[in-house]
């Protein structure tokens, strides 16, 4: 074969090697292009089932129960009553049973004691609460330090409550605050038999003051008998 003709061979080869080339690179574009259209219409679904999946997590209001809630759940607390569960009679004292009397207190006695108050300073409790604050633990204090001193006296723990809420319930609460302080008494030494506990509810409540106002009515009051 001459050298010309070996030359335009080579040329020939070169020319088909190119145009393999182009259409090689011709139909991967091709066929991305067409992927590109195949797959968009995917794209677009798969974003939107994440938008709809995003917003199908967010919470579900709550049901409450067939049954009902409590005021608690409610977001009511122990002592903020619904007007529903005030009686009509909870403003007059004379409809509250009078505690006193049941109790044993008579002419000034309780159970033929005499009774002395305002040796002890009364304990003061929070807003419908039987818990006693640290500063109020320090009467209990004194008054137990007065009772081991004066082996012949003892003491009436008497839990009163202001005007907000029922007066049975009041009457649990002022038993409550009474028992906290005879209980604490009896963790500082003094003895469970000379102590009596009585709740007078809101029996004695000044109404119509603010919560502010009225706690001077939420305490216990620490009478000696002798």
């Amino acid at each position: 074969m001459s050298g010309i003709a070996i030359i335009c061979a080579c040329k020939v080869k070169k020319q088909m090697y190119k145009q393999q080339k182009s259409l090689r690179v011709t139909s991967l574009v091709t066929i991305l292009t067409n992927m590109r259209k195949q797959l968009y219409p995917a794209i677009i679904a798969l974003f939107a089932l994440l938008s709809f999946s995003g917003c199908s997590r967010i919470q579900d209001p709550t049901v409450l129960k067939s049954g009902g809630s409590s005021q608690s759940e409610l977001g009511f607390s122990s002592g903020e009553l619904l007007p529903s569960d005030i009686p009509e009679d909870w403003s007059n004292p004379d409809s509250l049973t009078e505690r006193g009397s049941e109790e044993g207190i008579s002419d000034g006695r309780y159970n033929g004691r005499n009774m002395m108050i305002g040796i002890l300073d009364p304990v003061y409790y929070g807003f419908d609460s039987s818990a006693i604050a640290a500063a109020e633990r320090v009467k209990l204090q004194e008054a137990a330090d007065y009772l081991i001193n004066n082996p012949a006296r003892g003491l009436l723990v008497e839990g009163r409550c202001d005007w907000y809420g029922t007066s049975e319930y009041n009457l649990a609460l002022g038993d409550r605050r009474a028992a906290s302080a005879r209980d604490y008494l009896i963790t500082l030494g003094v003895e469970p038999g000379r102590l009596e506990t009585l709740s007078k509810g809101s029996l004695d409540a000044v109404s119509g003051l603010s919560k502010i106002e009225s706690a001077v009515d939420r305490r216990a009051e620490l009478i000696v008998l002798e």
